[in-house]
């Protein structure tokens, strides 16, 4: 059974930076598929990114449009850490961020395909 914790939440001003922490504990990372999703209040959880879930030369990584660009998701399978760098943050990125985990979860992430999951942290981008 894999366990998430998530860490490094908080409130940035608009233009700011976070990376956000995922700590693993139980078998080992890199045989999943690890994302990050956010959640607003009222809305559906959304995925942000992922990384092992593509097939592409950049790790395998897919991003969202809103955040393309700005964000950079990692891995560190030894360590059994996933990081996601948020740069040029945004109001609208205000949101619990989760990080989640997945077997076999290909393509851009969605709720339904991971089975794992952290309890979220708190980021707020705000003047």
């Amino acid at each position: 059974q894999l366990h998430l914790v998530e860490s490094g939440g908080g409130l940035v001003q608009p233009g700011g930076s976070l990376t956000l922490s995922c700590a693993a504990s139980g078998p080992n990372l890199d045989e999943y598929v690890l994302g990050w999703f956010r959640q607003t209040p009222g809305k559906e959880r959304e995925g942000v990114s992922c990384i092992s879930c593509t097939d592409d030369s950049e790790g395998g990584t897919y991003y969202a449009d809103s955040v393309k660009g700005r964000f950079t998701i990692s891995r560190d399978n030894a360590k059994k850490m996933v990081y996601l760098q948020m740069n040029s943050l945004k109001p609208e990125d205000t949101a619990v961020y989760y990080c989640a985990a997945d077997l076999a979860a290909y393509g851009a992430p969605v709720v339904w395909n991971y089975d794992f999951w952290g309890q979220g942290t708190q980021v707020t981008v705000s003047s």
